[in-house]
Formats: C-alpha cells, structure tokens, sequence
C-alpha cells in the first residue's frame, strides 16, 4: 500500500468517524434535552437557551454557528489549520444537524425515550451520548467547538484533563439560564422553581459528560508496563521490536529462590495492543511468567508529550 493511499484512507476513515461522533452528539441533543428544556453547557447550552428564550424563533443549529465562528478563528492560529479544517466541518454538520433534526424526528421517539421517563433518566442518557461523541470527535482532531476549543487550546500547553476543563467553563453558561426566561415547546413560560430544576439537571448533564469523555480518551490512550520472564527472552524481545515495533529494555535480575540469574523483558505499551502481545508470548514460551499493570502516564517517544512553557516557546519560534 502506498503512502498516497494511506493517508487518503486515514483522511476518510478521520471525517467519517467525526461525522459519527457529531450524529451521536446532536441526537443526545435532539432526542433527550430539547423536548425537555433542558440545558446544558458550552456553546450548545447557549444556543439552546436561545432558542428557548425566543420560542424557537432562532434554532439552535443558528445561534451554534453564529457563536462558534469567534472561537475558531482562535483555533485556526492557535492548534493549526489541520484542526480548523475537521473543526469547521465538525461545526458545520453539528449546525444542520441541531437545526433539522428537531423537525425531522418523528414526535413519538422522543416523547416515548425521553419525555415519558422523565428528566433525570433523559439528562443521564444524553450525557452518556454527548460525552462519546465529543470523545470520538476529539480523538480524531476535531472538535464540536465552544469550550471544546477552549479545553483543547489549554490542553496543548498543559496537562489538564479536557472533561475537568469543560466542566469548569460551563458551569457559568448554565447558571445564565436563571437570568433570560424559557418557553416550552408548548408556548407556555417556564416556572421559576422549574427553571431551579434545570439547572440542577444541567450540572448533571455536564458532570457525566465530561467524565464520559475523560473515560473515553483515557481508555483509547491508556498504557501498561510488562514484565516478562522467560528462558526464551532474546526472542520474545526480538518478536516485540520487529513485529510489534515496540521499544523493549531487558534487565538483569536474580531468582531469589533459585538463586538463579534472570533476564526480565519490560515493554510500555497500550493497553489495545496487550492481548497481541499476550499472544506472541505465548507462542514463542507458553510457560513464560508476565506481569501486566496498568501506569499513569507514559511519556515520550510513541506515548504522550509534556507539556511545558518551553513546548510554547517552542511552538512561537517554528
């Protein structure tokens, strides 16, 4: 396979799964929080509260687009032109699909999915989806813009946990729902003590959606550290640098009951790879002794990057 032909793959298989990431978003948005009134936080929440505000005079996927523009002329100079361009079409799909998908669904899905059982199961439900399609957006270098643009700008100069970063700004845009009045889509004025509620569902929402997203990057980067012991070392070392193209260290060690010199193979991998691992061992010395445990952070070469100030500095120098 050509180098051509890899990267064209990867081109599509990059937009195809955001535009899967984007589906799950707006449908969490569509189907649970909207036939409920319900808010939630980055620019969504807000054009959300718009739409409420002005009984569905200006939709959401409007506003959303409107709004987004500002913070990302900010990410096209700050995290490159490669993530402005998944970034405007992420923004683009997720406008019309906030703006159609509302008429589109027939009204018995989500007044049986969402409205019959009630706020709290719809706000953990779309939590849940929204949670795995910034996830999946994000783990391909786009993002749905709003304060997913902002935790992405911090996280590329400090190692703070995109979900806790969303979580902070959004708790003041839900909070705004108290100060501008909600409309039903019945045309009725929220109550006060209602309103009180939703935003108790809101910081709910914003809650499982930003651990939901912190589970899902962190399972798709999750790395272990194994230690193998095995007479047959040299060639299960070889087998993980030549067929799995990882890097290995053999230590010396000592069999403390035997009293017998040892070599130990230690690999940092991720976790996704493990069981292929598991595998090769296995063939080459099925009697092979493994220590598998799982490690905060690896940094590095192939792993995660620190950064630092001088990784800015850096940056502004290029």
């Amino acid at each position: 396979m050509t180098t051509t032909t890899k990267s064209v793959l990867t081109f599509i298989k990059e937009y195809l799964l955001i535009t899967v990431g984007i589906g799950i978003y707006v449908l969490g948005w569509s189907i649970f929080l909207v036939p409920n009134n319900l808010v939630g936080g980055g620019v969504t929440g807000i054009a959300s509260i718009i739409q409420y505000a002005t009984h569905g005079a200006i939709k959401m996927g409007t506003s959303y687009f409107v709004i987004n523009l500002a913070l990302l002329i900010l990410a096209l100079f700050t995290l490159g032109r490669n993530f402005g361009g998944k970034t405007v079409y992420a923004i683009i799909l997720a406008s019309v699909g906030l703006n159609i998908l509302q008429s589109v669904i027939p009204a018995e899905i989500p007044q049986i999915l969402a409205v019959d059982n009630g706020k709290l199961m719809s706000t953990l439900m779309a939590g849940i989806m929204v949670g795995v399609g910034i996830g999946i957006t994000f783990s391909q270098g786009g993002s749905t813009g709003g304060t997913d643009i902002i935790a992405l700008v911090v996280n590329k100069y400090r190692n703070v946990s995109p979900g806790r970063m969303i979580l902070a700004t959004d708790s003041v845009i839900i909070l705004s729902s108290l100060l501008v009045p909600s409309f039903t889509p019945a045309g009725e004025l929220m109550p006060w003590p209602e309103k009180i509620t939703t935003v108790v569902y809101g910081f709910i929402l914003v809650a499982v959606a930003s651990t939901v997203l912190d589970f899902y990057l962190a399972g798709s980067k999750q790395s272990v550290q194994v230690f193998i012991l095995s007479k047959k070392y040299a060639e299960i070392a070889d087998a993980v640098t030549h067929d799995l193209h990882r890097g290995v260290t053999v230590l010396d060690g000592k069999g403390w009951y035997t009293k017998e010199s040892t070599e130990v193979v230690m690999v940092m991998m991720r976790k996704t790879d493990l069981n292929l691992l598991l595998r090769y061992v296995k063939s080459i010395d099925p009697n092979a002794f493994l220590s598998v445990s799982s490690v905060t952070g690896v940094y590095g070469k192939g792993f995660d990057i620190i950064k630092t100030n001088n990784n800015r500095k850096r940056d502004k120098e290029k």
